[in-house]
């Protein structure tokens, strides 16, 4: 006969160490942003705490504000991560080289990205009837 045994359990959750900052600042409503610049062909994704902010982050580097709605910094992390995750490069001030492929992903993932140099593509579907 098995002289096996059956251990019954439960497993706990070890907090692992990462770069969330938990602090409430992080769920502060904000603006997220996503910005042009044709110099560069470039994009910059990020935060900001209000209109007057962001306004000052557009006039000061010339750049063309794409689209902007309400969030936090958590979905700047998450984006950050995730287009990391995707194998999509960027720079230390988020800085990221523009392709149709990371317009994809963005609006994907639903980031405020814009119309001007995205178009969705619309898959039409027909029924033929026999």
């Amino acid at each position: 006969m098995n002289n096996r045994k059956i251990i019954k359990g439960y497993k706990t959750l070890i907090p692992s160490s990462s770069n969330v900052d938990s602090s409430i600042d992080t769920l502060k409503d904000g603006i997220i942003y996503t910005l042009y610049s044709y110099k560069f062909n470039s994009l910059k994704v990020g935060f900001a705490e209000n209109d007057k902010v962001l306004e000052k982050k557009i006039s000061s580097n010339a750049l063309i504000l794409l689209d902007k709605k309400k969030g936090n910094k958590k979905d700047l992390f998450l984006i950050k991560t995730t287009l990391e995750e995707l194998g999509i490069k960027y720079s230390d001030n988020l800085y990221l080289k523009y392709s149709s492929s990371l317009m994809r992903h963005l609006s994907t993932l639903g980031w405020p990205i814009g119309r001007s140099l995205y178009k969705q593509r619309k898959i039409k579907k027909e029924l033929l009837c026999a």
